[in-house]
This record gives C-alpha cells, structure tokens and sequence, in this order.
C-alpha cells in the first residue's frame, strides 16, 4: 500500500559517508556498495547487496543479505529478520550508521538542516570560507594553510561544539572511495600539521580537542 510521505518510515545517515543524508522508505530498499542498490554506502567495507529494509503494515524490518562484515541493530548483531522502532540505529559493517525513525515528522530540528550543519558562531578563531582566511583575534594566519589544513579546519568550524567522527573527517578530505584506503596516521598527522600552525598564533588555548574513540571537536572560545 503506498503511503503519504508524512506517514513513511525515514533513514537518517549519521556518521559515515552518508551523514546528514534521509530517505523515505515507502516499500523496500536494498543498502550496499553496488550503484543499483536503493541507498549506495561507497566503502569497500560494505557487500554489494548488504542489507534489506522493508515496510508492510505490520512495520518496519532489518535484515542482513549475507554480508561480509555484517549489519547491527542498537549494537547487535542482526542475525535474521529484525523489527525496527522508532529511533533505532542500524550500522552498516563499520562504514555507515543511519538512524530509524517512524515517520518524517518526528526527525528531530536539529536534523533538519543542511547535513545536520548548523551556522557556525563567531568565536576567538574565525574562518572566511571565499577568501580561505584564518584569523585568531585579531591575527591572521600568514602563510595561509594548506588545503588540506583549511579543509579540516572548515569541517571543524562548521560543526562547532559537535564531536565529528574520524571516519566523518576521512571522508570529506580524502573523497569517500579513496576514505578506506587513508591511514589514522594520515588524519592524526594533519590534525598534528594544524595544531601546530594555530599555535604559533596562540598557543595559549587548544582549539582542536580530541574525543578519544569518537572524533575530533574545535572549541571555539568567545573573543
């Protein structure tokens, strides 16, 4: 039975390449890596066809299709055909995790914004996105970072107070095809390249704050 958008059930990509992202679910949907799947999760960690999500009448089921590195409910295992409730998370080998919800109207306002972005607050450092300036009070960066360097610092800073995941991170500087194939060492040595370029501005606050087991954060203390 079709049904009003309203009343359909919605994916919410969380952290993975695919945050931010939101599907209705009207009938089924096909999750994995091949480019015909309903939701196409670039990572080579996921199968070809790693997971099915099917709405009837009676609700909303999870199940695995088979793959490699499996498909978790709420942090278990989903070894068959699981019933979804509302604000489930489903996480898809460890590449991409989406959030259930029952139907559009209960996504939550902060989810409602471009990628789960909000506006950046104006703080000790500020970043002008058009002309790739960095100024800390009233001190510029001079020589002005490195792509990578300002590309980190923008994802940071457009996300302030937030934890972002590593593999967030990974994703967005390296390009999500290339993300399994970036070293932690890579990521850590950037950050490592960026701390050291903010610091020798001011080096009496940390700015980029690291959450062990979670992500990086940029604390952004008023001016």
């Amino acid at each position: 039975m079709e049904r009003n958008n309203e009343d359909s059930p919605v994916l919410v990509g969380q952290s993975g390449p695919l945050n931010g992202q939101r599907w209705m679910v009207q009938n089924r949907i096909i999750l994995g890596r091949d480019m015909d799947c309903d939701i196409m999760i670039p990572s080579r960690q996921v199968s070809r066809k790693h997971a099915r999500l099917t709405v009837t009448n009676s609700g909303a089921r999870i199940e695995d299709l088979g793959s490699k590195n499996g498909t978790h409910l709420n942090g278990a295992t989903v070894l068959d055909s699981e019933m979804l409730k509302d604000g489930d998370v489903i996480q898809i080998a460890f590449a991409q995790q989406f959030i259930f919800l029952s139907s559009d109207a209960t996504i939550p306002l902060e989810m409602g914004t471009m990628e789960g972005i909000t506006p950046a607050r104006e703080g000790l450092l500020k970043l002008e996105k058009s002309s790739r300036q960095v100024w800390i009070g009233n001190k510029e960066l001079i020589p002005p970072l490195s792509a990578s360097q300002f590309q980190l610092l923008e994802i940071l800073y457009e996300r302030q107070d937030r934890v972002v995941p590593r593999i967030e991170i990974i994703s967005e500087i390296w390009g999500a095809e290339d993300a399994v194939d970036v070293s932690e060492q890579a990521l850590d040595a950037l950050v490592r390249r960026l701390r050291d370029r903010l610091a020798a501005v001011d080096a009496s606050h940390p700015f980029i704050i690291t959450i062990r087991g979670h992500g990086l954060r940029l604390d952004n203390p008023p001016k």
